[in-house]
């Protein structure tokens, strides 16, 4: 081949790199709920979500046995502690800030971010995450404290790009 071949093929390659690239970081990113253990770090679970997602902590209030949900949205990468709804005032529950009667309990609306939440499951409150419709039993799922992030992945870091060049020379392959 001729020279100008093979600028014309590095060009025509380039140029199908960079409209993947286009393509790819259009692509909206997924986001993942991902709890894992507090002290090895193990993923214990993974759960699809979207932006907006409700993701609710929920569980039974250790003095007045009452139910308590503290309901988080995802935004990007984090969880905003939207609102709190329970069913009793007593030790350690609101008694101000704004709470509202509605028929699912008291509300208190809440506006906190978290990069993560982390949660002591125990069987007494027997903490539960529900994410959607799915319910997930914290308890069983360790014997420690968990954490609870939202990791966002793009296209782009589940396929690893690999451009036609070799490493030892960085010259086109032909």
């Amino acid at each position: 081949m001729h020279q100008p071949t093979h600028r014309y093929i590095a060009v025509v390659v380039l140029a199908v790199l960079l409209a993947t690239a286009a393509v790819v970081a259009a692509v909206p990113s997924e986001r993942t709920l991902v709890v894992t253990d507090a002290d090895t770090g193990e993923q214990l679970l993974e759960q699809p979500v979207d932006e907006g997602t409700e993701v609710t902590l929920a569980y039974t209030h250790s003095v007045e046995k009452t139910p308590v949900e503290d309901i988080y949205v995802v935004d990007g990468t984090t969880l905003e502690l939207d609102r709190m709804v329970f069913h009793s005032h007593g030790a350690g529950l609101p008694t101000a800030g704004g709470i509202e009667k509605t028929d699912d309990g008291f509300v208190l609306p809440l506006n906190e971010s978290y990069e993560e939440v982390v949660v002591a499951p125990r069987t007494v409150p027997g903490h539960e995450l529900v994410v959607g419709e799915k319910r997930h039993d914290l308890v069983a799922l360790t014997d420690g404290s968990v954490v609870i992030t939202v990791a966002e992945q793009r296209l782009t870091d589940q396929v690893p790009l690999q451009l036609p060049f070799d490493d030892r020379s960085a010259q086109l392959i032909h």
